[in-house]
């Protein structure tokens, strides 16, 4: 069975981004939640799944008690990190296509509780024993710490520099000061990313995501339900997810260089039927720096080894052959763990964009990250 074109994303919201709030993670998840189905043109009670962000504190029951859903009937999670808002883009498009819903509303906040943190998933991830017998002894416990060394491997293999890394962070600030709601608005030079302090060898403090608070949801439909609502519905062509070899653990797989998007990009082409030249724009994790390089090799846009000069000469700005986060990404917009990437994707396709709108934006892709290297990648049409 294909699912392709058969769910479109019908309404997006999402709330001020900020370093710190005083609002509950709850508070923020119902403000971009309502958002998202009043973009739509829907009412809370035509909403008849939810697929709510695994860390995110809030469940089905609480959409139900606050919303007044008459009628949910479908709930699920998708625990993979930073994979997971993609991810869920698939759930939800199977569980329209299949009938067991109409409109489903896929939710992610971070609020003010202690929960929800970037490194709270470390120690909730059911691999934890796995990492906790190989990589921690050798003090490794925060996410920079155990991508760190997949970069570093992939410059002794393939010559990649710091300066090439440095050429992501700064194209993404560069978009994210043309977008009103990114928290990075000082201009970054190359220079400045290589003064930034080291975090994790090879990578800088420029190299590295925000800390976020803030919320993002979006609605999917059935693609016949979506000819009548208030958007132009945007088609979700070709999902697919995937898991590295030796998911429990980063030093004790094969190939360190190579991730779970490795295995998923092909599948959801393939569902789309398009092609890396058919690709418009594209929103891509970007917890770090090196993530992206990596997603770019693994999705087919170059040859392993051939990111950093892949993103070099305006490659991957606004303007370029491919643009890459046009709202900023993780790096300089918020880190709303990815589902900030597909409002932004959304937009592009709407044609809603503004001073960061790619000319003719028709198709574009989306992709997740999370845990050690599940990937996510959701492939998009108008």
């Amino acid at each position: 069975m294909s699912i392709r074109d058969q769910a479109c994303v019908t309404g997006i919201g999402e709330t001020r981004y900020t370093r710190e709030t005083t609002r509950s993670q709850a508070e923020l998840t119902f403000e971009a939640a309502l958002a998202a189905i009043a973009d739509a043109g829907l009412e809370p009670k035509d909403i008849d799944g939810v697929v709510p962000y695994v860390m995110g504190g809030v469940i089905a029951e609480d959409f139900i008690t606050n919303f007044g859903l008459p009628d949910l009937r479908y709930s699920a999670l998708t625990p993979m990190g930073g994979a997971s808002s993609v991810a869920a883009l698939q759930n939800a498009a199977l569980a329209v296509a299949g009938g067991l819903a109409n409109h489903v509303l896929i939710t992610l906040g971070r609020g003010a509780l202690s929960t929800g943190r970037i490194t709270d998933r470390i120690g909730q991830m059911p691999q934890f024993r796995v990492v906790g017998e190989f990589e921690m002894p050798m003090g490794t416990v925060a996410p920079a710490q155990f991508y760190a060394p997949m970069a570093r491997r992939h410059m002794e293999l393939y010559g990649t520099t710091s300066a090439q890394l440095g050429e992501i962070a700064v194209t993404f600030r560069k978009h994210a000061r043309l977008h009103d709601n990114a928290m990075m608005q000082k201009p970054m030079t190359l220079a400045d990313h290589q003064a930034s302090r080291m975090i994790a060898d090879p990578l800088r403090l420029y190299d590295c995501c925000l800390e976020s608070a803030g919320a993002a949801a979006v609605v999917i439909s059935r693609a016949d339900r979506a000819r009548d609502l208030r958007q132009p519905p945007i088609y979700i062509g070709g999902v697919a997810e995937g898991h590295p070899d030796s998911p429990s653990t980063i030093t004790q797989r094969p190939d360190i260089c190579r991730i779970g998007l490795a295995k998923a990009a092909p599948k959801a082409f393939a569902m789309a039927g398009v092609t890396h030249k058919d690709i418009d724009v594209a929103e891509i994790y970007d917890c770090f720096t090196y993530i992206v390089l990596c997603q770019l090799e693994d999705m087919g846009f170059c040859a392993k080894g051939e990111g950093g000069a892949f993103v070099q000469g305006g490659r991957i700005a606004l303007g370029g052959e491919l643009p890459v986060n046009t709202h900023g990404g993780l790096l300089s917009q918020a880190h709303i763990a990815g589902m900030n990437h597909i409002v932004e994707l959304t937009r592009q396709l709407r044609g809603q964009a503004g001073a960061r709108q790619v000319a003719d934006a028709e198709v574009g892709l989306v992709t997740g990250y999370g845990d050690l290297g599940d990937g996510s990648i959701a492939i998009m049409h108008r």
